[in-house]
């Protein structure tokens, strides 16, 4: 071999390499992923979730079945990790993987590819926010929240809010269902209410119905009226997706009642009708 060559063999020889790992790898993980749907959904699994997440029974036989095989690659590829001294049990997994799994069911947009790990509180956690006062001074404020979505790739939670999410499904409030709208929201590295979407046309539509839907929430409180719309969905848009997304799941009738374009965008982005849940 002519010694001068070698350099140019070995360049190749690194590029076949990588091609064969980009193009292995994806294909390998569909794979893992078929064997753990194929896997029959254990019967323990299925008392946790009669117990704990009773949306659930509500869904039609394929969305069951479809919603179990998403559980079991949700918990075989995101760790849930328990903090301030709680020990994680699948009774807290199998919940929170059902609920995260719920805006899933229609269009297929991966299992949160960002996400890297669930952090699971006993109850409300504290933390630090900058909030800025009169004069553009900026302070550190202290909050307890029940949930939180960064898009650094971690979603924090409050089981005790979890669990009152889920025993629920009619009050139109579930923190996971909230977070992981974030986590759909921030897929493309920042939240800003509208999440991706499939063409510039899609944006338009989201836009104009997002917009008018917020401004009229905030004009209502202004004027000290309340409704459907948890206030807290006046904060930013952000925040209005995911609320509106607690209720799209929830309270499906209501919203398509009180809010038929928001009810309607929200099927064509989630790729379901809840209201055939019923």
């Amino acid at each position: 071999m002519d010694i001068n060559a070698l350099p140019l063999l070995l360049t190749i020889a690194f590029g076949l390499g990588l091609i064969a790992w980009l193009a292995g790898g994806p294909l390998l993980q569909r794979r893992r992923r078929q064997k753990l749907r194929e896997q029959p959904f254990p019967q323990a699994w299925r008392r946790i979730l009669r117990r704990r997440v009773p949306l659930v029974q509500r869904l039609p036989a394929d969305l069951q079945m479809r919603l179990k095989q998403d559980i079991q690659v949700f918990l075989a590829e995101k760790p849930i990790l328990g903090c301030g001294g709680l020990t994680v049990t699948d009774e807290m997994r199998v919940s929170i993987a059902a609920q995260a799994c719920l805006p899933l069911l229609g269009a297929r947009r991966g299992y949160y590819p960002q996400l890297k790990q669930i952090l699971l509180y006993p109850g409300a956690f504290v933390v630090d926010r900058p909030v800025n006062q009169a004069g553009g001074v900026q302070m550190e404020q202290r909050r307890a929240l029940a949930g939180e979505s960064w898009a650094q790739g971690q979603v924090l939670l409050s089981w005790t809010d979890v669990q009152a999410g889920a025993a629920d499904p009619d009050d139109g409030h579930n923190v996971v269902i909230h977070e992981f709208a974030h986590q759909l929201d921030q897929a493309k590295g920042h939240a800003n209410g509208a999440p991706e979407l499939a063409s510039r046309q899609a944006y338009r539509v989201w836009s104009t119905v997002m917009q008018n839907e917020y401004d009229a929430l905030r004009a209502r409180l202004s004027m000290g009226e309340t409704g459907l719309i948890d206030p807290y969905g006046a904060t930013d848009p952000a925040e209005f997706f995911a609320v509106s997304s607690e209720l799209f799941y929830e309270r499906p009738l209501a919203l398509a009642q009180q809010h038929p374009a928001l009810y309607g965008l929200l099927c064509d982005y989630y790729r379901v009708n809840p209201l055939n849940w019923q």
